[in-house]
């Protein structure tokens, strides 16, 4: 059988942990940032983990993990 192609989407968006949640960053941090509010601001810092029926579809798109 040939290797299956990893996503390249996936792989420069998502990490998956040892425990094999998926992490990713939050959308909405970038521009814009006077529209949204401070706690809107405050709670989307860092990484959030990924709902796992969105997960297994991140973790197709990576056969061999990331």
């Amino acid at each position: 059988m040939p290797k299956l192609k990893t996503k390249s989407g996936v792989k420069k968006r998502f990490k998956i942990t040892a425990n094999g949640k998926v992490k990713h960053g939050v959308a909405g941090k970038r521009h814009r940032l006077i529209s949204h509010n401070s706690k809107y601001i405050r709670q989307n810092r860092g990484t959030k983990k990924l709902c796992d029926a969105d997960a297994r579809t991140v973790k197709k798109w990576a056969p061999y993990g990331l």
